[in-house]
């Protein structure tokens, strides 16, 4: 069946059931739910294959368990979500109600990205069909052992509400071409560009969840061995490849010895043995293995210097494609390293002489997807909050403020447009559908012509007052 047809189709089962019932939609979401339990080794067996080497106790802490706890956060919420919210009604409208009610949208399309092809396929998902709407995803070309097993997953007990589609660029190109009643596309930002034009075709409404460089701000009083394992932990989850890790490191130039010194150490901890550590993941393929090889070839070339995190034989490196966290310092401003989204465990370190340097550092670069704050001091990190913009701050941790349910989770500029988890999610599937009612008696009676009335005259003259 071609993507245009699995559309009709699914306009066509939307059409049928406009306004899904609230045990309708938490029955397909305990059956997502059931289904990934149900799929779960073999959708880390999967992963696994499509990544070369990612830990299955990973790919169920940072996909699976995330995928589940959201599951239940819908469900404990929906029942809330679904109620009629009252508004007020001025008294010159008396008697009357006014309400907003949660519209499903229709046909929602998701364009899932390779780095976390199960969680970034669910999250959103879920959202959508607690909106309750019909939902089409577009699975990533670069991981089609995944691909297959949540197709058969989904294909199990969703279809009268979900559908898969795979394929290449080409396909997913048509897909963003599709008269949508509302597009998510996770990924780049140059890609997420192209997704907005193809949209705007058809007046489609777009969430991007793009990315960027997302900086860690360590400051004089930062703890750094108390830290370091959180900062770590974020930028090597994944091998890096997750679009809120940290990307570049910011710290007074006084510390950078003992903040390199003291990741390295921590890094040695957390992962023994690199080259056959079984935790550790590797890149997703040849091609962004090569991309991180020439950003860290063009820095070194240019005068910066590489602290590896641990060492690995060039040719098992490049075989198993297991490349190690390395930290760079003196990288001059014109190199790619320090201009693109890094994907991966390079992480430049940035020294500052006073903390109004910094800030102006982050400010002067597009705004980013996420920011990393390590400092105990309130009064400093009002002032990070406040001075600074990005699509979601977690302060003295990384990545976590992404698994907090009821917050929402978005970019802001180039790092995206629109958010979902929390609230936000259900309404980011939902037409908030305006609703004034009457009953048999209408005020608006008093403003019929003719406006000649001194009746009328009285009235307007007292609005106008």
């Amino acid at each position: 069946m071609s993507i245009e047809s699995l559309f009709r189709q699914h306009q066509q089962q939307f059409n049928a059931e406009p306004y899904p019932s609230l045990a309708t939609r938490k029955q397909r979401l305990q059956r997502l739910a059931e289904l990934l339990q149900q799929y779960n080794p073999a959708l880390q067996q999967a992963v696994a294959s499509d990544f070369g080497q990612r830990s299955r106790v990973e790919t169920q802490l940072l996909e699976i368990a995330p995928s589940l706890q959201g599951i239940k956060y819908q469900l404990s919420q929906l029942k809330g979500w679904l109620k009629p919210q009252r508004r007020a009604v001025h008294y010159t409208f008396a008697p009357a109600k006014n309400f907003v009610l949660a519209q499903p949208l229709g046909v929602v399309g998701i364009i899932v990205p390779w780095n976390y092809p199960i969680f970034l396929a669910l999250s959103p998902l879920m959202a959508a069909l607690s909106a309750g709407n019909q939902v089409m995803l577009k699975l990533s070309e670069f991981t089609p052992a995944t691909n297959a097993v949540l197709a058969e997953m989904l294909a199990e007990g969703l279809t009268d509400c979900v559908s898969v589609v795979q394929g290449d660029a080409g396909v997913a190109a048509a897909f963003a071409a599709l008269p949508f009643d509302h597009l998510l596309f996770t990924g780049s930002t140059s890609v997420g560009r192209k997704v907005m034009q193809a949209a705007a075709a058809n007046l489609t409404p777009v969430t991007l969840e793009l990315g960027g460089k997302s900086p860690a701000l360590l400051t004089a009083d930062t703890d750094l061995v108390h830290f370091s394992r959180r900062l770590l932990f974020g930028k090597t989850a994944n091998a890096g490849q997750t679009c809120v890790a940290p990307d570049y490191v910011l710290v007074p130039k006084a510390r950078i010895p003992a903040l390199i010194s003291q990741l390295q150490a921590d890094f040695a901890k957390l992962h023994p043995d690199f080259a056959a550590n079984p935790d550790y993941s590797t890149v997703i393929n040849t091609q962004h293995y090569q991309r991180l090889q020439q950003l860290l070839s063009e820095a070194l070339s240019k005068g910066a210097t590489a602290y590896p995190c641990a060492v690995i034989g060039s040719e098992l490196q490049q075989q198993q494609r297991r490349l190690p966290l390395t930290l760079l310092v003196d990288v001059p401003e014109e190199c790619q390293i320090l201009q693109q989204e890094i994907f991966g465990p390079l992480l430049p370190i940035i020294g500052y002489d006073d903390l109004q340097q910094a800030l102006d550092y982050i400010k002067s670069r597009p705004r980013p997807l996420a920011l990393y704050l390590f400092s105990e001091d309130k009064r400093l990190q009002q002032r990070v909050l406040t001075q600074t913009h990005a699509g979601g701050v977690c302060i003295n941790d990384t990545l976590l403020h992404v698994a907090q349910e009821d917050l929402p989770f978005g970019g802001i500029g180039p790092s995206g447009l629109g958010n979902y988890h929390g609230p936000e999610g259900f309404w980011r599937f939902s037409h908030a559908k305006a609703v004034h009612q009457k009953g048999r008696f209408s005020s608006s009676i008093l403003i019929y012509p003719p406006f000649n009335r001194p009746l009328f005259k009285a009235l307007l003259k007292w609005l106008m007052r």
